[in-house]
């Protein structure tokens, strides 16, 4: 490590290795500590190795203490006791330090070089990000994923929560995990979203070898695995970040900006160490536990100040953004960057970082889940004059791209879950939900469930609880879960559910038009001439003998510009004579193996004069496989 270069880069807010540096490193004999208190008057330093009786540390150029100790070694716990100039005295735990002790404690644990062996080199040789190949995402909550009875706290160990998890995800057909926050954090109700640990695994589930060999499993078994990032703010607990040299030097001065809607401290990202310590976080947890992307939380306060519109740009948040995306995507081109941004902002999140703006890979599409669960939560004649909310989501599609997200934000805090969103008895409640997932699928963009949706949990989940997994012995519970699973399966399988999903023509809409009906249906189709087509009746009664048109005609479209706010756009579709194709069922919600009431048919149905005729019966979709298109001679 050439430290003259990384202290140049932490000055300049550019170091992405700043943790090599500061806090404890062991060496052939004891530890070296350092810590940047620039506004401190003293700084001292306590812990297990000296009877946590304070030892003075030595002020180095530009603001950095240091401390040699002999008597030092790795598991021990140690603080800073820093001192400012109107009597302050406050103890700290190290920001860069690698381990830190159980909640409540706060103390930092020194930590020895990692001996860990990662087995994944095929995998790391392989992963990528590109854009045509399919990702479907679980988000899950380490602990609250299985209980452990035999714990006083109901937590498992990484290593033991590997298998199960690991079990359940294949299962599933998930081709990645999203892992909520794994650096600590003191108060279990944040979910990690509070934190006061930016490079240290939360002790709750045990050291970071233990991680690392969670996802060096996971990546055996064929699964990514993405880490939730908090680059925004952080908790606002005295022993952590906040006021850390005496002085607000992570966080705002100034009032109004200082605090976030979440009561939290934010990050000043215009100061360069503040930029250092963050961009070095990301890169250590990609660098040294192998994750394969980050999940970048609320970058709608990165894009305006307080995530509000009104408040103006942030442009040193945006400047911060460009600056870590530039350097991740230098040092690891193949993972995947995510931004969960509610704004609307119009200057391209996942557009390239050379254009002037953020680089994203991709952006959580918040729009369409905001507007698709206001529809499946009203009662059907509600959803007469909110047919376009499932529609409008395609008007803005390409602007980004998108991945469709049903996250933990969604089956909390009084939201409901998401089956007990839907209006009705219980088997209304189901058909809605196994009609919804098939629509998310059908519809553009990656895939993302958090757990315990898969299931149709009827509670709000909470870190306290594991998933319901009881319920699958409920027939209709069970039946959701196959459905989930085979439509996960065949997202991966098919290319027309993934394969330049970003491009204009590979998605069409057969039949969108506002009508007491609440019919739908789209195609998607793959660039080898292979389609599906999903058909989705939204209403409480069956349709039958429906007309709908094979494809909408490429060369004549007759468009009309429907009433504001609807979304989408209406194609006339005249009849084709002479064009014929034939459509199987791939799958229907209504089949009684999914909880429905249907028998299984793989019955081909065929078009007329470009025109197929097909029954839908009520609250249910179906996807069938175009298996032949010829013309008639």
């Amino acid at each position: 490590m050439d430290e003259r270069e990384v202290l140049t880069g932490f000055k300049e807010g550019k170091a992405f290795e700043a943790y090599r540096y500061f806090g404890a490193h062991t060496e052939k004999k004891g530890v070296t500590f350092r810590v940047y208190a620039p506004n401190a008057s003293g700084v001292n330093l306590f812990g297990d190795f000296n009877s946590w009786q304070e030892e003075a540390m030595t002020r180095e150029e530009d603001g950095i203490y240091t401390f040699h100790s002999d008597r030092a070694k790795a598991g021990d716990l140690y603080k800073y006791v820093i001192y400012g100039w109107n009597g302050y005295r406050m103890e700290h735990s190290d920001p860069y330090g690698f381990a830190t002790e159980l909640r409540p404690g706060s103390a930092s644990r020194i930590v020895k070089k990692s001996s860990f062996r990662f087995g994944d080199s095929d995998w790391m040789k392989a992963r990528n990000n590109d854009y045509d190949r399919p990702l479907s995402v679980y988000e899950v909550h380490v602990g609250a994923f299985r209980k452990n009875p035999d714990e006083e706290h109901g937590w498992y160990n990484y290593r033991e929560i590997a298998a199960p998890l690991i079990e359940h995800v294949k299962k599933c057909g998930y081709t990645h995990i999203e892992m909520m926050p794994v650096c600590e954090y003191p108060f279990d109700g944040s979910w990690g979203y509070q934190l006061t640990g930016y490079f240290a695994p939360t002790s709750r589930y045990g050291t970071a070898d233990d991680l690392r060999y969670l996802i060096n499993e996971c990546h055996l078994a064929g699964i990514g695995v993405i880490m939730d990032f908090v680059p925004v703010h952080f908790a606002i607990d005295d022993y952590a970040l906040k006021m850390f040299d005496s002085t607000p030097l992570y966080e705002y001065y100034r009032q109004g900006v200082a605090e976030s809607q979440w009561g939290s401290c934010m990050f000043d990202h215009a100061r360069p160490e503040v930029s250092s310590f963050l961009i070095s976080s990301a890169y250590y947890w990609i660098k040294e536990f192998h994750f394969d992307g980050l999940r970048m939380d609320a970058v709608s306060n990165l894009i305006y100040f307080g995530g509000d519109q009104n408040k103006g740009e942030n442009r040193e948040g945006m400047e911060f953004v460009r600056r870590l995306n530039t350097i991740l995507k230098k040092k690891f081109p193949e993972v995947i960057l995510f931004a969960e941004d509610s704004s609307s902002w119009k200057g391209g999140v996942t557009k390239p970082i050379d254009e002037g703006v953020l680089g994203f890979d991709y952006k959580w599409n918040m729009g369409w889940m905001y507007d698709s669960l206001k529809f499946m939560s009203d009662l059907p004649k509600e959803k007469v004059s909110d047919y376009h909310k499932m529609t409008f989501s395609m008007w803005y599609f390409y602007d980004e791209r998108f991945i469709l997200s049903l996250s933990h934000d969604e089956v909390v805090g009084g939201a409901g879950t998401i089956l007990e969103k839907m209006p009705g008895n219980d088997e209304e409640k189901f058909a809605q939900v196994r009609a919804y997932y098939t629509y998310m699928l059908m519809h553009p963009g990656k895939k993302l469930q958090f757990m315990g949706n898969e299931i149709g949990e009827r509670t709000e989940w909470n870190e306290s609880r594991e998933v319901e997994f009881e319920l699958l012995s409920n027939p209709l519970h069970k039946g959701l879960f196959d459905l989930n699973c085979d439509l996960m399966i065949l997202y991966k399988e098919a290319p027309a559910f993934f394969k330049s999903e970003y491009e204009v023509g590979q998605f069409e809409w057969l039949y969108c038009e506002q009508n007491e009906k609440l019919l739908y249906a789209m195609r998607r189709n793959d660039e080898k001439g292979t389609s599906y087509v999903g058909i989705f009746n939204f209403s409480g009664q069956d349709l039958d003998a429906e007309e709908l048109p094979v494809r909408i005609k490429k060369e004549e479209p007759a468009v009309n510009e429907i009433a504001e706010n609807t979304g989408t756009k209406e194609t006339s579709v005249k009849k084709e004579k002479g064009k014929e194709e034939s459509w199987k069922p791939v799958l229907s919600t209504a089949w009684k193996k999914y909880g429905g009431s249907g028998k299984e048919s793989g019955k081909v149905i065929r078009s007329r004069e470009g025109i197929m005729t097909v029954s839908v019966p009520a609250m249910s979709a179906v996807i069938y496989e175009v298996v032949c298109t010829n013309k008639k001679k």
